[in-house]
């Protein structure tokens, strides 16, 4: 069937598929890099217990039927592999059947990952990497040009991502709709970058009007997905234009990134078409087939789009095949951070030296400025930054965490830019307590040299020690 296939899309795919396979690459490598210490046999929140309580149906992965951190780790390094072959291009030098395979591959692989990764993996951009991951098994390799319903599935979840997180906007924070958001939303975002000081510093009339760019963005230029080239080209050009203005004033993880990719497939990129084979019949029935039924799992995430109670970052199966996102439906107008400190005083006294623990990405040291480190994803320094907005979000994982610093957890202090205390000698002490955060003026700058101004607030968690293997606080 000649309407089956769009040959002017090859280069798009092509660009769309290395793309994606890099993404993996980074998912996979921060999930080998961090797990011990956040869901390993002795992490916070270990995935043995978490598979006992929950089981295969509801969150299908292979750990379900063995775990250990050495089989986790290979797991992992094993999905980092497959992520380079993509990226090399041996799906190319396969057979469709076997190119469809290869890519299905590191979609299982990575949702074994997160159906046991808990809070930690309770981010939108997950099951957005999940979803796009799925749609790449349907695209083919070079034996066939790229299915024209597979693209349309692939501007569909684009426009769902961008709709949704329009929406929830308008819906959301009334700084939104009187453009002020962008007055505090770029001191107070999770994970600021290396930038962020000077975005927050743009003049205010310029912050109302990247507001308003963005609602046009997100609610206006995602119907033009649907219109006829070259329109629907530009579209997603100025899609991508927004998501690179993203990816310098903050790190987001790979979810600017993932959008990105998933816009080049909307772009036709001028260049010469191989000459292909006409699709295999098997072929043809086997992506219409799962094309109808993504279809009708879309069904759920519209009429939550639509819904006035929409929400944001939800998965409607265990499979994460077809979900709902957004983000920032409210903004905070004041930066609290949660900070770390031990002691190694046998009993803490009013003079007692309290030393600070240094995270890589969230904000501590006022001196010490952000850095770039999206796509990859510092899980434990985006959970702090939750912990400050409310303890609640805390409650499950950061005892656990005060145990293993009690402890100099090597795992654990892998994850952190800086630990003040030596391997062998661990704080007897540790304790948290929360302050208020803005960014300096360019006064303050020049005088300090610190990007930051910080201000006591109150204790998060009294000074702690371990005894018999349990926490205690202080009186």
């Amino acid at each position: 069937m000649e309407w089956f296939t769009a040959p002017d899309y090859w280069l798009s795919r092509l660009v769309f598929q290395r793309g994606l396979a890099v993404l993996y690459l980074v998912a996979f490598l921060g999930a080998a890099l961090q797990f011990r210490a956040l869901i390993g046999e002795r992490g916070m929140l270990p995935v043995p217990r978490f598979v006992r309580r929950v089981g295969f149906r509801d969150a299908p992965s292979v750990f379900h039927l063995r775990y250990s951190d050495r089989f986790f780790a290979a797991w992992s390094w094993t999905g980092c592999a497959v992520s380079v072959a993509l990226i090399a291009g041996v799906d190319g030098y396969l057979p469709l059947w076997g190119s469809m395979l290869l890519w299905l591959l590191p979609w299982a692989m990575y949702l074994s990952v997160v159906n046991v990764g808990q809070t930690w993996y309770a981010f939108g951009w997950e099951s957005l990497l999940l979803e796009v991951g799925f749609l790449a098994v349907l695209l083919g390799n070079d034996e066939v040009a790229p299915p024209v319903v597979v693209l349309f599935l692939l501007r569909w979840l684009l426009f769902r991502v961008e709709f949704g997180a329009g929406l929830i906007k308008i819906r959301g924070d009334p700084c939104w709709r009187d453009l002020t958001c962008l007055d505090h939303h770029h001191e107070t975002q999770p994970m600021p970058g290396p930038l962020s000081w000077f975005f927050h510093h743009l003049p205010k009339p310029l912050h109302r009007v990247e507001v308003a760019a963005n609602h046009v963005t997100q609610l206006v230029v995602p119907l033009l997905l649907f219109t006829p080239q070259p329109i629907a080209t530009a579209a997603a050009c100025l899609m991508i234009l927004t998501q690179l203005w993203l990816v310098l004033s903050g790190n987001f993880s790979w979810l600017n990134w993932t959008t990105i990719v998933l816009a080049v497939s909307a772009v036709r990129i001028p260049g010469t078409a191989p000459h292909t084979a006409a699709a295999p019949l098997w072929y043809e029935i086997v992506v219409l087939t799962v094309s109808a039924g993504l279809l009708a799992l879309s069904v759920r995430p519209v009429r939550n789009m639509l819904s006035r109670r929409q929400v944001m970052n939800r998965s409607f199966d265990p499979l994460r095949l077809v979900n709902t996102y957004g983000a920032f439906g409210s903004v905070s107008r004041v930066r609290h951070e949660v900070v770390i400190e031990g002691t190694a005083d046998e009993v803490p006294h009013e003079d007692t030296g309290w030393r600070e623990y240094e995270f890589r990405g969230k904000p501590g040291d006022p001196r010490y400025w952000p850095r770039q480190f999206a796509p990859y994803h510092l899980r434990l320094d985006w959970l702090m930054w939750f912990a400050a907005l409310s303890p609640g979000y805390a409650d499950a994982w950061f005892g656990g965490l005060v145990e293993r610093l009690l402890v100099n957890d090597r795992d654990t202090l892998r994850l952190l830019r800086r630990s003040p205390f030596l391997a062998d000698a661990p704080p007897r002490y540790v304790r948290a307590r929360l302050f208020r955060y803005r960014y300096t003026t360019w006064h303050e700058l020049r005088e300090t040299g610190a990007c930051w101004h910080r201000t006591y607030v109150r204790d998060f968690l009294p000074p702690t020690r371990l005894e018999g293997g349990a926490r205690r606080r202080v009186p």
